[in-house]
């Protein structure tokens, strides 16, 4: 069985998806871009983006009961492999180790422009 997980504190899905879907003890988290919630327009820059991505996730994992800490699995997708130290300085304010395994792919374009998207899997007890 699946549990759809909302927050209104995070964007809204602009597709066809959830925010996450929790089944049994593992929840997989939808990619976040750098939409601000309540405006859904995205930050300026990789920075800004990055931290927002970083904040949605944040969200909708506490929205799930669980923390970033709790993910197992993050996939990191940027349009600029360049970015790759600044989105990696940015995701070490969020997570403490032990840190989960990643992947950081480098994209030819994101949704709605965006510059970064990560996504998740998350397992809890």
């Amino acid at each position: 069985m699946k549990q759809i997980i909302y927050t209104d504190k995070a964007p809204k899905a602009v597709g066809c998806y959830s925010q996450a879907v929790k089944s049994g003890n593992t929840i997989y988290l939808s990619g976040q871009i750098g939409f601000v919630p309540e405006t859904m327009e995205l930050e300026s820059g990789i920075e800004a983006q990055a931290e927002r991505v970083f904040r949605n996730l944040r969200e909708v994992s506490i929205a799930s009961g669980a923390t970033l800490n709790d993910i197992v699995k993050l996939n990191i997708y940027v349009t600029d492999m360049s970015n790759f130290a600044i989105v990696n300085t940015i995701m070490a304010k969020y997570f403490t180790e032990p840190y989960p395994a990643r992947a950081t792919i480098g994209v030819k374009e994101l949704p709605k422009g965006a510059l970064v998207e990560a996504d998740a899997i998350i397992m809890i007890d």
